[in-house]
Order: C-alpha cells, then structure tokens, then sequence
C-alpha cells in the first residue's frame, strides 16, 4: 500500500531571487503540488548576499553569521506562510526539505567543499516541523561534486521508456540532466555553465535592475560572435562530467578577465550572453546525449523570451516547458527539496553516482528534529 505524506521544499537559487516554497503530497508514485508560496528578497538582502558569494570576497564572521540566522527566519516565514493558506497545521507536515542558499561552491579543492546558508535550526524551531538541510555536503564526503541533486527527483517524475529526454534547468547556473529510455543506461546530470546570473549582473551594472525582463533589453542588441567566440574558450566549458559550479565562478569578475568590455556596446553585451547560455546548454546535449529526443526546460529562465527563442533555434530537438509535463517550471525544484527530504527521512540514498561522481549512493543532508511531531 502507498501511503501519502505532505512535505514542504524550500529552494533559493543562484538567481538570487527570493525563496521558493512548495507544498507536496507525495506517494511512492505520485508527486503532487498542493500549495506554493514565494517570497522574495529585499534589494538589502540581494546585495548582502551578492557580497558573500562575490569571487574573492573578505567576509567577517560576524555578517556571514547574521545572514545564516536571517535567511533561516526567512525560510522559516515562507513555510509559515504556506501553512496558513492550507489552514494546516505544523503536524500536518511529515519534513521540510531546505536547499538553503548557496554562497560558495568548491568541489574540486584540496579541502572540497559546499556552503549553504539558511539555518535550519531556526526553520525547524519558528515552525516547528522536522527540516531536513545541508544536501550537498554529504556527497562530497563521498567524493562526489555535491550537485547537481535534482536529477534523481527528474528521474523520478520525468523518465519516460519511449524516449531519451534532456531536463534543462536555467537558474543563475544552468544545469541539465539526460534521462535515457533505457531505465539500465546511467542518468547524467551537470552544470553547463552560466545561466541568468551574467544576465542579471550586467543589467544591474549598466541599467541598475535587478534582471531583464522577457529579455527586453537584450532583444535590442545584437549578438557579438567575436566576444562568443573569446568567451566560449573557458576551459569549463569543455570539461567532461562530473562537473558542478556556481555564482562564486561565474561572475562579472570573470566576464571581465575574458574580455575588454568596453569594446561592445552593453546591449550586445547582453545579447551575447543570453546566446552564450543558450549555446553551453545545446553544445552539452549534442556532445553528451545527441540522442536526446526532447528537453524540457524549467527555472526562471523560461520567463526570457530572448534566451528561450535562442533556445529553441539551436537546440537539436523540440523544446517544450515542464509545464507540459505536469509541473510548472517555476516550481520544480523547490517540489524536488521535497522530494528530497521524503529520500532523507525514510533512509533513502537522494544522490546518483553517474551525476556527481560520488563513490556511493548515500543518503543525504541532516535532520533537525521539531520536537513537536514524529516527523
């Protein structure tokens, strides 16, 4: 018998955005959303936590402490805020599953390591429900990448026997995962590079908006394949999986020691970028799965008409949303922290080997206890 359990996923991405919050009945074979809530970040906050995560940075205890604590409120507020839309209660809620907010990505050092904040003492005190945290680490120690994680939860809900699929995500980093027909080949998951987080760094710097809606801005440039050409030299790009990155990489600091900027106007700039992200994403599926019959494609990039015509031009195959599939792509990966956290909480391994390279399959994260429900 399947028996069904709510659970709450709380994701903040690399867009550094706001929080995501999904409400998710889930079986052994059904997921579905029942609520979802988003709460967005402050400019303070963006800024703080741009401050964190920048290459380099020289961050005091005492900031890097406080915005452990605040963003664990946050998330805290954003379940609390779901509970009352359903009118449920705490102990209505099996676990919380919380990615936490990534600020530093470091997989391959002589010390590896993966750092996210949002603690999760504070989530499961404020609202009093057992929360499952820190995902990531846990696959290092078993010499794994840490990420991507969400390939296991696309295996789950997207495989499909008929076909082999390619699930595109495009938040800050983007990231795919190839699911083949044959359930006895190996799924593949990697990050392919940049995804919003140029785009979102480059207007701020030139237009002081914290993103570029539809693509607006970027329709009115023009792509510039001489600064595509000198920016698609980054070795990363070329590197075979397992591979993982982050916004600590990928920055306006890195833009700027490829290439003398000056020398484009900002709109080509911007242009150039959203063709770079499209074009990492295609190379990766032609090189790694030319297979691949269909890519579906959630995150927040979906919400660039520029970057998804980009897409939909050079993509080797028929490219449709998740939302076609059954879950909105706004809210896959936040449902998939969910998923997680059912993984953790019923000691289930929630990292696949082929992905992130781990020399096992472990079970993922830790888990703070309420004491108020049997979680």
């Amino acid at each position: 018998m399947s028996f069904s359990e709510l659970y709450i996923g709380l994701m903040s991405g690399t867009s550094l955005d706001g929080i995501d919050a999904a409400l998710v009945n889930l079986t052994d074979d059904c997921v579905e959303l029942v609520a979802f809530e988003y709460l967005p970040f402050s400019l303070e906050i963006q800024q703080k936590l741009q401050q964190l995560s920048a290459p380099n940075a020289a961050i005091f205890l005492q900031e890097y402490g406080e915005m452990d604590a605040r963003l664990g409120c946050l998330f805290a507020s954003a379940v609390k805020n779901l509970l009352r839309k359903k009118n449920l209660s705490a102990n209505a809620i099996t676990a919380i599953g919380s990615h936490g907010q990534t600020v530093y990505h470091s997989p391959l050092g002589r010390f590896p390591f993966s750092l996210q904040i949002g603690d999760p003492n504070c989530i499961a005190e404020q609202t009093g429900i057992t929360t499952v945290a820190d995902f990531r680490r846990r696959d290092i120690a078993a010499g794994g990448q840490g990420a991507p994680l969400v390939p296991a939860f696309h295996q789950a809900v997207f495989h499909c026997e008929n076909e082999t699929r390619c699930i595109v995500n495009i938040g800050g980093i983007a990231n795919i995962t190839v699911l083949p027909a044959n359930e006895n080949n190996a799924v593949i998951g990697f990050d392919t590079g940049t995804g919003n987080v140029l785009l979102n760094q480059w207007i701020q710097k030139n237009l002081g908006k914290n993103y570029d809606a539809n693509g607006a801005w970027a329709n009115t440039g023009k792509v510039d394949f001489s600064l595509i050409e000198c920016l698609k030299k980054e070795p990363y790009f070329h590197a075979l999986p397992p591979k993982s990155t982050g916004v600590d990489y990928f920055s306006l600091a890195w833009l700027e020691t490829h290439c003398d900027l000056k020398k484009y106007l900002p709109e080509d700039v911007q242009a150039s970028l959203c063709y770079l992200t499209a074009m990492t994403i295609c190379d990766a599926i032609v090189k790694i799965a030319p297979e691949t019959a269909r890519i579906l494609v959630c995150g927040g990039g979906v919400h660039n008409a520029y970057l998804m015509n980009l897409l939909v031009e050079n993509a080797p195959c028929v490219v449709q949303s998740t939302a076609d599939f059954g879950l909105h792509p706004d809210h896959v990966e936040a449902i998939a922290f969910a998923w997680l956290a059912k993984q953790t909480i019923h000691q289930k391994a929630g990292n696949l080997q082929a992905v992130t390279g781990a020399n096992r399959s472990v079970i993922l994260g830790g888990i703070y206890n309420s004491g108020c429900n049997s979680g």
